[in-house]
């Protein structure tokens, strides 16, 4: 196959590369030319600015388009429209974030998608991220209908993580000692290695698969405790209270990945059904192996912790704090 992928070089586009590469396909990148990536194979690239100028598309076309850097639906609009007719299948990216989440303990392909808030326009903000999103898928089937495949993957992890998200775990569990944990330990999480999201993809783009699909596992119940003993090391986690952390001005998701308070639609955002999913193909490899394959991808670049991580000298103040705090027995 021919395939076109719109953004291409830093996560998933470079899985996607990898993968289509090892299974003979031929690959065209269309970016903005940022990320200087050496292939496996080479490539085609085509550099372009997708929200002013898709020119270098003109005259071409492609088997199937995967476009992993959508966001605001003007800009997919466009590039949706302008391949309509130039190649057979669009796979678009999207995200868990699209549901309506609030007052739901789990979601399906069929959950409500979240609404734009009134006047919000096109500015991406924590609030319209997912709404957008689902605005972009719908400017995707107005263009390719049947011939559209919408996947939207919960928390992609694995190495070339350019957010250093799920890298903070393995990282800090290597290293020992008393690690700083978002109780209770028997919390859900859920991740997708993007190793394993990129192979379902393809596989799914070379049968001709359309409509939505979720992307978040493993199919077993994943718990915190359960992550990080899945991760090498000896690190003996002090499980905290939400309410402690929240109070002590500790930032969600960044300073400590995978956690979000428990309120809301933060409730549910790790209870997403993947069956249609797995029933599709999709197959999740051991999560330790994930672990263990992001900490030796990390160590490679041999770079201190990124400053949007917790600190050692942060975790130990609240560490002790919550120390001195009297706690029920048991």
């Amino acid at each position: 196959m021919r395939i076109l992928i719109l953004g291409g070089s830093v996560f998933l586009g470079r899985a996607l590369v990898e993968q289509s590469l090892a299974e003979g396909h031929t690959v065209t990148l269309f970016n903005r030319g940022l990320h200087d990536v050496d292939f496996s194979q080479p490539v085609e690239r085509l550099v372009g600015d997708r929200e002013q100028d898709l020119s270098p598309l003109a005259g071409r076309s492609w088997d199937a388009v995967v476009d992993t850097c959508g966001y605001l639906p003007s800009v997919v609009r466009r590039s949706a429209q302008a391949l309509a007719g130039a190649a057979g299948h669009y796979t678009f990216v999207s995200s868990v974030s699209v549901y309506e989440l609030a007052d739901r303990d789990r979601f399906d392909e069929d959950t409500l998608l979240a609404a734009l808030p009134p006047g919000s326009g096109e500015v991406m903000t924590g609030e319209t991220y997912g709404p957008l999103k689902a605005l972009c898928e719908d400017e995707v089937l107005e263009s390719f209908g049947d011939a559209a495949l919408i996947i939207r993957p919960g928390m992609i992890v694995g190495p070339h993580d350019p957010t250093d998200r799920f890298a903070y775990w393995p990282v800090r569990v290597s290293e020992g000692g008393r690690l700083l944990a978002p109780g209770p330990p028997d919390r859900a999480v859920q991740l997708v290695d993007v190793r394993d999201l990129a192979g379902w993809m393809l596989t799914l783009i070379e049968r001709g698969t359309s409509g939505a699909l979720n992307a978040a596992g493993p199919v077993e119940r994943l718990t915190a405790s359960g992550l990080l003993a899945a991760c090498p090391g000896d690190a003996e986690p002090q499980w905290v209270d939400d309410g402690f952390l929240v109070e002590r001005g500790v930032v969600p998701w960044s300073e400590l990945p995978f956690w979000l308070p428990e309120e809301g639609e933060s409730a549910a955002i790790f209870a997403g059904d993947v069956s249609r999913s797995v029933a599709s193909g999709l197959r999740f490899r051991p999560v330790a192996e994930t672990c263990a394959d992001t900490l030796e991808w990390f160590r490679g670049q041999n770079r201190a912790h990124p400053d949007v991580w917790l600190s050692r000298a942060r975790e130990a103040e609240l560490l002790a704090e919550w120390a001195a705090i009297p706690h029920p027995a048991g």
